[in-house]
Parts: C-alpha cells; sequence; structure tokens
C-alpha cells in the first residue's frame, strides 16, 4: 500500500497514494489506521484525493477508522473522496455516519471546532 504521513499536534493526515481502494489494500489499511491509534494518534484524517474507487473491503476499513478513533474519543474524517467514492457511501448510508469533508482545511476544521473529549 502506497501512501505518506503527515503528523500534526492534534491530528494526522494519511494520504492514501492508490487508485482503488479495495480487499487488496483494505487490510493494509485497516492495520495501518490501528498502528497510528496505537501510538497516540487521538484525530486521523484520511485523504482520499487519489482514489477513484472502493468496494466494500474498502468501506469496512473505513468503518474500521471511525469506530477506532471514536471509541478513542478522536475524530475520523475523510476528505477528498471521489463522486464514485461519495455515491457508494450514500448508498451505504454512511454519509450519515462518518464525517466527511471536501478538502484538507475542511477536515482540520473539524478536528480542531470540535471540542475535545477527555
Amino acid at each position: 500500500m502506497k501512501y505518506s504521513l503527515k503528523k500534526d499536534s492534534q491530528y494526522t493526515i494519511l494520504a492514501l497514494e492508490e487508485g482503488r481502494l479495495d480487499s487488496t489494500i483494505a487490510p493494509d489499511l485497516k492495520s495501518e489506521m490501528l498502528n497510528l491509534q496505537a501510538i497516540g494518534t487521538a484525530n486521523l484524517i484520511l485523504d482520499l484525493s487519489s482514489t477513484k474507487y472502493a468496494d466494500s473491503s474498502g468501506l469496512s476499513a473505513l468503518l474500521t477508522g471511525h469506530r477506532t478513533f471514536g471509541d478513542n474519543g478522536g475524530y475520523f474524517v475523510l476528505n477528498g473522496a471521489s463522486d464514485f467514492v461519495i455515491k457508494l457511501l450514500s448508498i451505504s448510508k454512511l454519509t450519515d455516519v462518518l464525517n466527511i469533508a471536501e478538502n484538507e482545511e475542511q477536515a482540520i476544521a473539524f478536528i480542531l471546532d470540535e471540542p475535545s473529549e477527555g
């Protein structure tokens, strides 16, 4: 899985540099998100700007991120999702579950503007 990380004191941005978020990528993404949370990352922004396609395995990975960071009082925010990915999230009724931002600035603002828990 190709990706890059950008760390800030209040969040980490994981930019997925893959065109597809499917069964070949999803397990690695889940593992990386769990590792980031385990080393103390409270809030994660997942940048999907390069990702044009996702399937049910990809959605599972996104839900893993949402649960992993949310259960620990943090935030998991998607940004840069393609029209295809947004449509898939909508069909799956996940647009009301996941935090979705149009761009990085909006994703960062979501985290910084939200009152922190604990």
